[in-house]
């Protein structure tokens, strides 16, 4: 008997067709779906809440699984869908807060919270929402300037959905998400959209350029600071090398003459030095006698200037005093006074006058 029932239950839930009075739309119907008889056990499915009638009235919201009804008196009025349900709202046109008309549509994600309320608290739940999604999409498009639509639709989407669930609150519907599909503006608005594009981008394009040009004189700068300096650098230490040399050329110059002189005082203290020494000054004598002349119109001739052995003898006489041993100091400790030791007539291309 138990199973006669049951396969009769599940034949009148496969097989029923009579929908709702007052329920006529298609999206009526898909809100309230074909509705089951009571046939006194009843299997409602998961994720569905069946709302009962008794003698007119609410009585209760079966559970999903096993239920019994009384026949006659119960009757199943409403069945609600409690799956998340998605709803195309249709495209619509709006004006934004600088006067430019939109054509906008998108998608509206719900769930129904309280089967009661979606019930007996509108007429058409899907199309309620769907009305106030078109004029909530509406007055917050107004608020908005064209450019500000494209750049916030995150927060344009969430102001949506707050204000849709301020509304639905009455109805059992809670609103998840709002998802703006498609936004189209005329055709002027968008060749301006594209020039203006276009300009925006150029001028990035000078500035990247100017940024480049200058980033280039700078570091040319650069390049031609660190080149003086490092030129500077160079031509100091070339100095101070230079100054160096100089320096030890003319300490070598200096030694070297206080060694000649002294080989020189050593050579004449020898025998036969001194007539060795006079060959030497008479030989350079008569040298120095004949490129008289040569270099400058003045010439200073002494008194004497064909008496050559007077001459040697005046030479002798100051290299015999040379030749004298005298207190020195050592060459390495004072170059100058080497350089002082040198009293020794040098050529000059000339032979010297005697003293008065």
């Amino acid at each position: 008997m138990i199973r006669t029932v049951l396969r009769a239950s599940g034949a009148l839930l496969k097989h029923s067709g009579r929908s709702v009075p007052g329920l006529s739309t298609p999206a009526q119907q898909r809100w309230a779906s074909s509705l089951p008889m009571n046939t006194v056990v009843l299997f409602v499915p998961q994720q569905e809440a069946w709302v009962v009638e008794r003698m007119g009235r609410f009585h209760r919201i079966l559970e999903p699984g096993l239920n019994f009804l009384i026949p006659i008196l119960d009757r199943i009025r409403y069945v609600q869908s409690l799956k998340e349900i998605v709803i195309d709202v249709p495209e619509q046109s709006a004006v934004s807060l600088d006067n430019v008309t939109l054509q906008i549509d998108g998608v509206l994600y719900l769930r129904i919270l309280d089967p009661f309320k979606s019930s007996y608290g509108v007429e058409d739940p899907e199309y309620a929402v769907t009305q106030l999604a078109q004029t909530t999409m509406r007055s917050e498009l107004g608020k908005l300037t064209l450019d500000k639509v494209f750049r916030e639709r995150e927060s344009l989407n969430s102001n949506i959905v707050n204000s849709i669930n301020q509304a639905s609150d009455d109805w059992g519907i809670r609103c998840l998400r709002y998802e703006i599909k498609d936004i189209q503006v005329p055709q002027r608005v968008k060749d301006s959209m594209q020039l203006q594009v276009e300009a925006e981008r150029k001028k990035r394009a000078t500035v990247l350029e100017s940024e480049g040009h200058r980033e280039a004189a700078i570091n040319v700068a650069e390049g031609s600071k660190q080149a003086q300096i490092l030129a500077s650098e160079a031509e100091k230490w070339e100095k101070i090398n230079r100054a160096a040399g100089e320096a030890n050329a003319v300490l070598a110059k200096a030694e070297a003459q206080a060694k000649a002189i002294e080989m020189l005082s050593e050579a004449l203290t020898q025998q036969n030095g001194g007539a060795a020494a006079s060959y030497n000054v008479a030989e350079q004598y008569v040298s120095a006698f004949s490129k008289l002349a040569k270099a400058s119109n003045t010439i200073l001739l002494p008194s004497n200037t064909g008496d050559i052995s007077s001459m040697v003898t005046q030479a002798m006489t100051i290299y015999s005093s040379l030749a004298k041993p005298s207190p020195r100091l050592p060459v390495s400790e004072d170059p100058k006074s080497a350089s002082l030791e040198d009293t020794t007539p040098r050529d000059s291309g000339a032979p010297q006058a005697p003293p008065l």
